[in-house]
């Protein structure tokens, strides 16, 4: 009973906020299900972070042990040790060019929609703005008119308030998880980055120690073959 009264409600006030609403209502929709992929995306990622084994790498290259590197790194879902294996596998090559594209292919995937969601919370409240306008315009029209309606005036100025409403509504739901995702999406970077150099320094002290890429690139082949 309660969810019927408050469904009538919501459609109540749609039909009262104007054309402008329909709109606002398709924003709406967007920001909900962009919001929940994002949330849903960054739940998942957190489970698959494996901190244990990307400590297990940085240990067998710090030992130089870069054949153990590439096993334990192999296959795992974890984005930071998911770029490390991409360098290592080519760190007889390019290896800051390898760590580069696999770090840029990882923070695009964790910025994937944040645009969408920043246009949300910039239209939703022009759409607004513009209900409040369209509404202050139909009272006007029927203060100019020959004879005062009452009920016209005061439902344009109700048409106003209600698209201003929901249009605000539909920008604070979204900046609230939109700075949540930029948050977590820099300390991705952060992550990415610190994790990229580290191995640059590492490969560089093993091969100032006499370590063979060449050798290295065979053993690495036969690795990734497996």
């Amino acid at each position: 009973m309660t969810s019927l009264l408050f469904a009538n409600a919501a459609v109540k006030l749609f039909h009262e906020g104007g054309p402008i609403m329909y709109p606002i209502v398709l924003v709406a929709l967007v920001a909900v299900a962009v919001v929940g992929e994002r949330a849903f995306w960054w739940l998942r990622e957190g489970i698959r972070r494996d901190p244990d084994t990307l400590e297990k790498v940085l240990g067998a290259m710090e030992n130089s042990d870069f054949r153990s590197a590439i096993q334990l790194s192999k296959g795992s879902e974890d984005p930071i040790v998911r770029m490390i294996y991409r360098g290592l596998s080519h760190v007889h090559g390019s290896l800051t060019g390898a760590l580069q594209i696999a770090a840029g292919a990882e923070i695009k995937r964790a910025g994937r929609f944040l645009m969408l969601i920043d246009t949300c919370i910039t239209v939703a409240p022009l759409l607004g703005l513009l209900g409040t306008v369209t509404g202050i315009m139909a009272s006007f029209r029927a203060v100019g008119g020959n004879e005062l309606a009452v009920e016209v005036v005061s439902g344009g100025i109700g048409e106003a308030l209600i698209a201003t409403a929901a249009g605000l509504m539909i920008a604070i739901f979204c900046l609230l998880p939109f700075n949540y995702f930029n948050e977590r999406l820099t300390k991705l970077q952060f992550e990415l980055e610190t994790a990229a150099t580290n191995v640059e320094v590492m490969v560089a002290k093993a091969k100032m120690e006499g370590f063979d890429t060449m050798v290295f690139r065979r053993e690495n082949s036969a690795v990734i073959e497996e």
